[in-house]
């Protein structure tokens, strides 16, 4: 069984584009690039990574998809698309070329419009993508969880994942909203999860173990081992305490977990959701 990173990114730091990565971050204000993860990964005992969009353009799509051609570690891409053009059939039908595209995301988190996944034109994006047999990452923060039950039951054949757990507010401590909010949407059998981006939702110099704990034993509870699987967001991860740090505290709650769980959660649920083989 395969192990896979199933979140991370590649970019080319550009200040404008990515302003985004403020100075607070300035550790990640600079390349990354395959190199720079491989080694990481090795020494984690991962075989493979999906790389996903950081840039919402298909100029995004062309860099990820070079680097994957150059690299076979990288396993998929998860691209961006303009979900509400009127062309996006003939958009999917050139990303069908490539074997490693496996599906698409839009960073939902920053739009003014935090039901903007309701609009009809964002769901008929939606539908375009599951007539093309691709998956969809649910990038959000915990407020538009109550849109996301909605949104997900309406498409019960597409695989829709969340991204990060949908970034509850560890580091204030805030549960009770989001458990409730997204036990609803873990309900459908459709919809998937990422243990990700979690140590940047904490507070990034002084987080300790234990309090992603309640988070997680919510996650596990809703969604069980067969739909969650592990997401490093390397390299943000890196301004919250670095790779070893984060997958050290993912590996010691996971500890407990049966044989055939830990080998769904650590590659079998991510190679099954994006169809790597």
């Amino acid at each position: 069984m395969l192990r896979i990173d199933s979140h991370q990114h590649f970019w080319r730091f550009d200040p404008v584009r990515d302003s985004w990565i403020t100075d607070e971050m300035s550790v990640i204000q600079r390349d990354f690039l395959p190199e720079d993860l491989l080694p990481v990964l090795q020494q984690n005992g991962m075989d493979g990574c999906v790389a996903v969009q950081a840039d919402q353009s298909e100029e995004q799509n062309a860099f990820l998809l070079e680097l994957a051609a150059e690299h076979p570690f990288i396993k998929a891409i998860v691209g961006w698309i303009d979900l509400r053009a009127e062309n996006i059939a003939e958009s999917l039908a050139f990303y069908k070329g490539y074997d490693k595209v496996k599906g698409f995301r839009h960073v939902l988190q920053g739009e003014t419009d935090r039901a903007l996944m309701l609009r009809e034109e964002f769901k008929r994006g939606i539908k375009a993508l599951g007539n093309s047999g691709y998956t969809y990452d649910v990038l959000i923060y915990a407020d538009q969880l109550k849109f996301t039950e909605e949104f997900v039951a309406g498409f019960p054949d597409q695989r829709f994942v969340i991204d990060h757990i949908a970034k509850p507010d560890i580091k204030q401590g805030k549960i009770e909203d989001w458990s409730k909010d997204i036990k609803a949407v873990a309900a459908h059998q459709n919809t998937y999860c990422k243990i990700s981006g979690m140590v940047t939702e904490a507070d990034w110099q002084h987080w300790k173990k234990e309090d992603f704990h309640p988070y997680l034993d919510v996650v596990f509870e809703a969604f069980g081992a067969e739909r969650l699987m592990y997401g490093s967001d390397w390299p943000v991860c890196e301004v919250a305490g670095g790779y070893e740090r984060m997958i050290d505290m993912v590996r010691d709650y996971t500890s407990s977990l049966s044989k055939n769980e830990q080998e769904m959660f650590w590659g079998g649920n991510a190679c099954k959701f994006y169809g790597i083989s």
